[in-house]
């Protein structure tokens, strides 16, 4: 499915003849595509107070209603500025948002509850896979919607198990609710990943032969996927730190700092596409080591500069997949095939919509009733109020399953059987109703079951937007910022209890490992640049390395 700026809305008012011009068409296309970024940007400024909208669903609703101005100018025959392609969303927008998500995650509430984040992305998945297959394949054979063949149900449920990790990102704040942003986000990620792995799979082996060798050997698979994904992200983490750390670019020029940030992050997430991994956990991954070690090897203006270029490129990217996503539910090519039996359409739409309640209630209570058998800390347990909201801030379906549907109902972007065209516009309008409606009703349920202290509003609203995580050890306490460390602000007094008495757990020993052999030779965290010729600079650097040098002793 290509990306052809050439079939765009103003293609068809060929009348002109500047506008018959298919290069022309497109820059005029693409002109109000910005425009409309634009927008939504302002927009969701001006909306920012309002507890129930975000900018996800601004640019959903502004996406739909250019999708309404865009068939009256062209007499009912588009909606489209862009034409929907898979490599532009999996390869071109996906990549900088789970990136900055990796860059920015806490890291401590992250590998904290990792096992529980496995245990709802793989095995949940898996669990929500079988029943909405299943219940697909009960249901959808006695309704006339058309020829479906087996691959085609058990691509249904992979279709539905992926949760949408963009309107996490939205939707939760992991400064207010930590806990369930890492678990959300995390499972999200994860969910992903083994999603598309059963996907592949439906696509790839021959079902009616399904065997319990075939069944171990899509387990193996799996772990293969998410061991390999993984290690390939968190070696190119490591490289990238390792080459900034020999070379020190910031020596000459601190846009080379940025540049093999940047590239090296990207890198990592085509090679995992060329070897058929996960570019999302590979990414993700790339992201968490690079906040940990890369980002600190760099000059302070390397660090400004790398943090907020990744948050602005993840969230035009939010913004633009939302966008295009309300302006492809209006294509008339889909809805022309369900027009005769509009009924249907809805049922099927209302029937997915509650396999994926079902099937994500199935495994978030049973899974957390067994991640909780784990922990012996009161605190550290997920009480039935977070299942709860851990059940429907999950239930979000978003570009992910709007892609895997394309690829599976679609050819080369239009859709030509009554069947596929029904599961095409149903994936649509579960998407925009669980991203609306669950997404809008998210942050008031959160306010209602987790309300927060007063105190804790009063300091998130007064905090710095700086995330916290980027000097947080990576299995650290997550008490310091780096805030502190560039203003010489003595730490609070429980870091130094915490790393005077450490208590022997992974984390105690990880950091060992870490202070003992990866920092040496990667850097990170209390390794100090030098630039010659610029003895303010050194003399900041280095007292800033003497605190600590005094911290971690």
């Amino acid at each position: 499915m290509g990306f052809d700026l050439g079939l765009l809305l103003f293609g068809k008012m060929g009348s002109s003849s500047a506008l018959g011009n298919s290069e022309y068409s497109s820059i005029v296309s693409m002109n109000l595509f910005v425009a409309l970024l634009c927008a939504c940007i302002v927009i969701g400024h001006l909306l920012e107070e309002n507890r129930w909208m975000n900018e996800s669903i601004t640019a959903l609703v502004i996406g739909l209603c250019t999708g309404v101005v865009i068939l009256l100018v062209s007499g009912g025959t588009s909606s489209h500025l862009l034409v929907f392609s898979e490599d532009l969303f999996f390869i071109y927008l996906l990549p900088p948002i789970i990136f900055n998500a990796g860059f920015q995650v806490k890291k401590k509430q992250f590998f904290r509850n990792f096992m529980t984040i496995v245990l709802f992305g793989a095995v949940g998945t898996v669990i929500s896979f079988t029943i909405i297959s299943f219940g697909a394949i009960k249901i959808f054979k006695k309704m006339n919607i058309g020829t479906l063949e087996l691959g085609d149900y058990l691509a249904i449920g992979a279709i539905f198990s992926a949760t949408d990790s963009v309107c996490t990102l939205q939707v939760l704040n992991q400064d207010q609710t930590p806990l369930l942003y890492s678990l959300v986000f995390g499972e999200g990620v994860v969910n992903d990943a083994t999603s598309v792995v059963i996907f592949n799979a439906v696509q790839n082996f021959d079902l009616s032969q399904i065997t319990t060798t075939v069944i171990l050997q899509l387990i193996g698979n799996f772990f293969y996927l998410f061991i390999s994904s993984t290690l390939l992200g968190a070696g190119a983490g490591l490289l990238s730190a390792y080459i900034i750390k020999k070379l020190y670019f910031g020596r000459h020029s601190t846009d080379r700092e940025v540049a093999i940030m940047i590239l090296m992050a990207y890198l990592s997430y085509m090679l995992a596409e060329l070897f058929y991994l996960s570019g999302i956990l590979t990414v993700f991954f790339c992201g968490i080591v690079m906040s940990h070690y890369t980002w600190h090897n760099v000059t302070e203006k390397s660090r400004v500069t790398t943090k907020h270029a990744f948050a602005t490129l993840s969230f035009i990217a939010e913004l633009f997949i939302f966008l295009y996503v309300g302006m492809d539910a209006l294509d008339l090519e889909k809805w022309t095939f369900v027009k005769d039996s509009p009924g249907t359409s809805v049922e099927v739409s209302a029937i997915l919509l509650g396999m994926v309640l079902v099937g994500r209630a199935a495994f978030v209570f049973p899974l957390s009733f067994l991640s909780n058998l784990t922990k012996k800390a009161h605190q550290e347990k997920i009480d039935f109020r977070q299942q709860v909201l851990i059940w429907w801030a999950g239930l979000m379906r978003g570009a992910v399953s709007m892609a895997l549907a394309y690829n599976q109902f679609t050819k080369e972007g239009h859709t030509t059987q009554q069947g596929n065209a029904i599961m095409i516009t149903s994936t649509i309008t579960v998407v925009l109703f669980s991203t609306m409606v669950f997404g809008l009703i998210t942050q008031p349920l959160v306010r209602l079951l987790l309300p927060a202290p007063k105190t804790l509003n009063r300091m998130i609203s007064s905090e710095p937007t700086t995330p916290k995580s980027f000097l947080v050890p990576l299995l650290g306490n997550g008490q310091d910022s780096e805030l502190d460390l560039d203003q010489n602000v003595p730490r609070p007094s429980s870091l130094r209890m915490l790393l005077s008495t450490p208590s022997h757990t992974v984390h105690y020993y990880w950091r060992k490992f870490d202070n003992a052999f990866m920092r040496p030779v990667f850097g990170g965290r209390g390794f100090v640049p030098f630039i010659p010729g610029s003895p303010t600079e050194q003399s900041v650097h280095q007292s800033t390395h003497n605190l600590i040098e005094e911290e971690t002793s």
